[in-house]
């Protein structure tokens, strides 16, 4: 009964404000347009105007002797390289929601553009995050929106963030979207944001009784008569007042940041490293290429059925011609081995771990048919493999013999990392695979996309290689490195453990990538909250 009349409540509300007050606005809007048209010198929007009372961000002293107590400012605007909320509020409602959720946001863009920024607001919260599971954007803002907004964090500000003991951000935007961030990130002492209102554990897509921050109010809240060393703000009027209660203050022009490529910052000097993150979405889903994506997607789906059928049923070479015509980009390169008669077991090929695809994609650059081992797979994927797939349990003793009676059978392909890493590093290797052969070939593989990921930790790993085909030009890359010298292999006296260092090493120096000591567990508990272990519910 809470949700009917939640929504009799909005649509009242939303009629009103619609009826009432966004047509005047949009009037306005346009008279106000042809206005400034017609007078040359009134182009300037205010907020621009408003940018002299305070000097530039550029202009704060950050010089190494000196450093500030406190720090206040907002994230969209100020910390980040841009000022609008869409593409955030469009992770949300895509990989917290569904598709029919984000597509429903994309059309709320033919109007939202005559509405005031607090109405604006307000419909994107509620298009967002009706009906979500709290748990379910917990894991948006912890797994999949830190990489948008590392990518997106403004260089000269964090250069004065850096410089900070305590620093705390106020923003209007709901605060469970940039809690997770910025206190793993960017070690906010704390965040002041819009509070939603919940029934239960689920979001009604209302705010709470506060209604959205205020952040003049909410600072004189927060720190009483005493004044914050510095803060940043924008060039609006909101924020001129903002951050005018601050010892000193400073503004953030958009236009030094668009104009000046180095205000972004680059990946080696993120606060953090940034190794895992989920979400299917691989680009910033701004309204055109969130548009872009739609119109895609019908095109995509069949694409990547026929890219499926190709590699199911052609022969290798006459399947890499038709996967090259279709938009697939392969690269084979490296070393070849050849069958050595002398040796009983087959060759066990040692890989980087990019999707679920390696092994397929290993299989069609040597152009025969190779064993995969896996740890999770699912029956769909089994079913569309062109290779022949087998399960492990990760019990040590059972999968080591499992994987010594393949090896006696032919040629073997192992993923020692246990899981896919999308970022630029290695996991470390499981020493298992060292113990079982001599003829080691390690192969660096690296995949990219523009569009789609074809990995995930929380969602449906059955769609995994669907998804990867469905980018308008997905990418493989697979570097075949020469077989492992006996001296630096177990039959060489070495211990497994050093094996696997060793590979891991030369791997990561193949692809430019970093190596870590961070497991598949690791990966699971920061991104999913589990250890990425499916437990059979056993009936008594």
């Amino acid at each position: 009964m809470v949700f009917p009349v939640v929504f009799l409540k909005l649509a009242d509300w939303v009629l009103y404000q619609l009826l009432a007050n966004s047509c005047y606005r949009a009037a306005r809007k346009m008279r106000n347009y042809g206005f400034f048209l017609r007078n040359q010198t009134l182009r300037s929007p205010p907020q621009q105007q408003a940018a002299s009372l305070f000097p530039s961000v550029t202009k704060c002293d950050v010089g190494n002797s000196r450093r500030f107590d406190t720090l206040v400012c907002d994230i969209h605007g100020v910390l980040l390289g841009s000022d609008t909320f869409f593409p955030y509020f469009m992770l949300v409602a895509f990989e917290g929601g569904s598709i029919v959720r984000a597509f429903l946001l994309l059309l709320s863009c033919s109007f939202l553009w005559v509405l005031d920024s607090e109405l604006k607001l307000r419909i994107m919260i509620f298009i967002s995050f009706c009906g979500l599971r709290k748990k379910d954007i917990e894991s948006v803002g912890r797994a999949v929106l830190p990489k948008f907004y590392l990518e997106n964090l403004n260089l000269q500000v964090y250069e004065v963030w850096s410089k900070t003991s305590s620093r705390v951000v106020f923003t209007s935007i709901p605060r469970v979207m940039v809690e997770g961030f910025l206190h793993e990130y960017m070690s906010a002492s704390g965040v002041v944001g819009t509070e939603l209102h919940t029934v239960g554990n689920r979001f009604t897509g209302l705010l709470s009784s506060s209604g959205l921050l205020v952040k003049h109010n909410a600072l004189k809240e927060h720190f009483g008569d005493k004044k914050p060393d510095v803060g940043l703000g924008s060039s609006s009027l909101h924020d001129q007042y903002f951050i005018s209660l601050c010892k000193e203050a400073y503004v953030v022009n958009m236009e030094d940041g668009k104009s000046n490529l180095s205000s972004f910052m680059p990946r080696d000097k993120y606060p953090k490293p940034l190794i895992f993150h989920d979400g299917r979405l691989a680009f910033l889903p701004t309204p055109f290429a969130t548009l872009s994506m739609f119109l895609w997607l019908p095109f995509g789906i069949v694409l990547s059925i026929l890219r499926i059928f190709v590699g199911i049923c052609l022969p290798y070479k006459l399947a890499v011609i038709c996967a090259t015509l279709s938009g697939v980009q392969l690269k084979f390169q490296g070393c070849f081995p050849s069958s050595n008669s002398q040796h009983k077991k087959g060759v066990l090929y040692v890989c980087t771990h990019r999707t679920l695809l390696d092994p397929v994609f290993l299989s069609t650059a040597l152009c025969k048919p190779l064993t995969a081992v896996t740890y999770s797979l699912s029956k769909m994927s089994e079913l569309i493999a062109p290779i022949k797939t087998v399960r492990l349990t990760r019990d040590r003793k059972q999968d080591g013999e499992t994987m010594q009676k393949l090896l006696s059978e032919g040629d073997l392909v192992v993923c020692p990392e246990g899981t896919t890493c999308r970022e630029p590093y290695l996991l470390r290797f499981s020493s298992l695979f060292a113990e079982l052969a001599d003829e080691i070939v390690p192969v660096a593989i690296n995949a990219h996309v523009s569009m789609f990921y074809g990995t995930t930790a929380s969602g449906l790993k059955c769609l995994d290689p669907i998804f990867f085909l469905m980018n308008p030009r997905p990418s493989y890359h697979v570097q075949i490195l020469g077989k492992v010298p006996q001296e630096f292999t177990c039959a060489g006296g070495r211990s497994s453990l050093e094996v696997a260092n060793y590979i891991q090493r030369k791997l990561a120096d193949a692809l430019g990538f970093e190596c870590t000591t961070l497991t598949r567990r690791d990966k699971y508990l920061m991104l999913a909250g589990n250890e990425g272990v499916v437990h059979e519910n056993k009936r008594n």
